[in-house]
């Protein structure tokens, strides 16, 4: 069983079980059958930036960044942590983390819904847990 869990730092008009129910098909079609559980948080523009700034020495905002185990593992042991721990015993493929307010703005130049922004960067952070990377 796939477990996603989404969590939202500010109430974000976003309807969770839609991500939950796009992102499980999607893992399944890329061939993940064994238990596994992967995390999607919904945070601002200040959250996104102290996390790119703290972790990837960056002071910028960004729509999506994803995180896989094993560099969650590796950054909470360097800095206090941000991350959220799923359940032992579980394929823990990592977290994806959108930041709201910069989909609402590419949501609205691109002339599309903003849940299914949301769920394209979604899909684009669970690719690159998956080992799929771009220029």
């Amino acid at each position: 069983m796939i477990k996603v869990y989404v969590k939202k730092q500010t109430n974000y008009p976003v309807r969770a079980s839609i991500i939950k129910e796009k992102l499980t098909e999607f893992l399944k079609k890329k061939g993940i059958v064994s238990d596994s559980v992967v995390s999607v948080v919904l945070i601002g523009k200040k959250k996104m930036t102290n996390i790119s700034k703290k972790y990837l020495g960056k002071e910028e905002s960004h729509n999506v960044l994803s995180f896989t185990e094993s560099e969650t593992n590796i950054l909470s042991k360097k800095k206090h942590t941000d991350f959220v721990y799923p359940p032992d015993e579980m394929l823990n493929l990592g977290e994806i983390l959108i930041c709201y307010p910069e989909v609402f703005e590419e949501a609205k130049k691109e002339g599309k819904l903003i849940e299914d922004k949301v769920y394209e960067l979604v899909e684009h952070g669970a690719r690159h847990l998956l080992g799929e990377h771009h220029e």
